[in-house]
C-alpha cells in the first residue's frame, strides 16, 4: 500500500482543513487508517483512527471533538477534518495503514506516508 497525504497549509486559529491521504491497491477496505502528526522538535504523537468499515473511530484527547476521522473505501481515501484549530496543532501530518489496530496506534504500521505541513498561526 502507497500511502500519499495532501491538504496541509496555513491557517489562521480558529479555522478548519480537511487533509486528504490516498491509497494505492485493491485491499484499502482490509485496513485501519491512522492519522499522526509530528510538531517541531517533538515527537510523532497519535491523531486518529478509523476501522476498516468506518463505523468506528477513536481520537487523541487533544484533538477530540474538532477533528474528525472518515474514509470512502470506494475512493481509497481517508480524510481528516480539522476544525477550530490552534496554534499548536501546527505540525506535518501523516496518515498510516496497518491490518492491525494496535500495531497502528503505537505507531508501528506496516504503511506510512509522506507528510503534509500544517502551520496555524495565532
Amino acid at each position: 500500500v502507497q500511502l500519499q497525504a495532501s491538504g496541509g497549509g496555513l491557517v489562521q486559529a480558529g479555522g478548519s482543513l480537511r487533509l486528504s491521504c490516498a491509497a494505492s491497491g485493491r485491499t484499502f477496505s482490509t485496513y485501519v487508517m491512522g492519522w499522526f502528526r509530528q510538531a517541531p522538535g517533538k515527537e510523532r504523537e497519535f491523531v486518529a483512527f478509523v476501522n476498516w468499515s468506518g463505523d468506528y473511530t477513536y481520537y487523541a484527547d487533544s484533538v477530540k471533538g474538532r477533528f474528525t476521522i472518515s474514509r470512502d473505501n470506494a475512493k481509497n481515501t481517508v480524510y481528516l477534518q480539522m476544525n477550530s484549530l490552534k496554534p499548536e496543532d501546527t505540525a506535518v501530518y501523516y496518515c498510516a495503514a496497518d491490518t492491525n489496530r494496535e500495531l497502528l496506534v503505537r505507531m508501528m504500521g506496516d504503511y506510512w506516508g509522506k507528510g503534509t505541513l500544517v502551520t496555524v498561526s495565532s
